[in-house]
């Protein structure tokens, strides 16, 4: 075999994902805003165990206090560590957008999917319907939702997932009526593919790249959306901590003890730019276009 054949060979046997992964790990915002993100996690996950504070001991004699070498954060006006309320406040957060998102992409996929491969009247009847919801305030569904249902972490990821599927099925939707119409779908139609296998075997894998990259961007609107609820009064309810909550309390406060808001908003901040960093990334390298790899 000749260098050239070789050279062929390895070029063909180079495959989608393998390329998509050397793009992503030669954009440097991308490698930082994941590593951002992965320390912050971590941060969050394992932090609060070396923390000598509880998130709910409260020390009133002690008082709201700046920064100092017991309390790294700070302490609010009840004399709770504002480190620890951060660390397990962004557990809560990350965890409502992780969560509320998978809800949002089994309901957004499923959807679109159902409505791009039939099309005619079925599409049309569903995405009006995804237009009538498009016109009524997300957070005031939010709202609604929340109060209706009650309180708890469970409900707040459902009832936030309920209402950010709209634009994935949109997208799921456009991209698997482009789909239906290719040779490899009609060749399954005539060979007597079930609709239920085409979908999970031919079109879903078709839609992974733009399902992901939507993902991605998602979770962090999620979060804000969350801290949001919470700066209402609405999220997560006290002793439970979430950054919105830490948000509101320290926004409330904020010519006197700057501190509270300070590190909560820092932390906050730089998960959604991390998680944009990181969309952005995959965004460019998923897009089949993109041949600078």
């Amino acid at each position: 075999m000749t260098k050239l054949e070789r050279e062929v060979m390895a070029t063909e046997a180079r495959s989608l994902g393998r390329d998509a992964w050397e793009r992503l790990c030669t954009n440097r915002m991308a490698r930082i805003g994941g590593g951002l993100f992965i320390g912050i996690a971590l941060l969050c996950l394992i932090g609060p165990f070396f923390v000598p504070h509880a998130l709910d001991t409260t020390q009133l004699a002690y008082g709201a206090q700046p920064p100092t070498w017991t309390h790294w954060f700070g302490t609010d006006e009840l004399g709770r560590d504002i480190l620890v309320r951060t660390l397990i406040g962004g557990r809560i957060s990350i965890c409502v957008g992780f969560a509320a998102t998978a809800v949002a992409l089994l309901i957004g996929v499923a959807y679109g999917m159902i409505a791009g491969y039939y099309g005619g009247r079925m599409e049309a009847i569903m995405m009006r319907f995804v237009d009538t919801l498009y016109a009524l305030p997300f957070t005031i569904i939010v709202i609604l939702l929340t109060v209706l249902l009650g309180r708890s972490i469970l409900l707040i990821f459902l009832a936030i997932g309920a209402v950010e599927w709209l634009t994935m099925a949109r997208i799921v939707c456009g991209q698997t009526k482009a789909l239906r119409q290719q040779a490899f779908i009609d060749a399954a139609i005539i060979g007597g593919v079930p609709t239920h296998r085409i979908l999970a075997r031919h079109i879903l894998p078709n839609l992974l790249s733009p399902v992901i990259v939507f993902t991605t961007l998602t979770i962090p609107a999620v979060i804000l959306l969350e801290s949001v609820i919470s700066f209402l009064g609405l999220g997560v309810q006290p002793p439970m901590s979430s950054w919105g909550i830490l948000i509101n309390e320290g926004a409330v406060k904020l010519d006197i003890y700057p501190w509270m808001l300070i590190f909560p908003a820092l932390f906050f901040s730089l998960t959604i730019f991390a998680l944009n960093f990181i969309g952005d990334g995959l965004r460019d390298a998923l897009d089949p276009k993109d041949t600078s790899v």
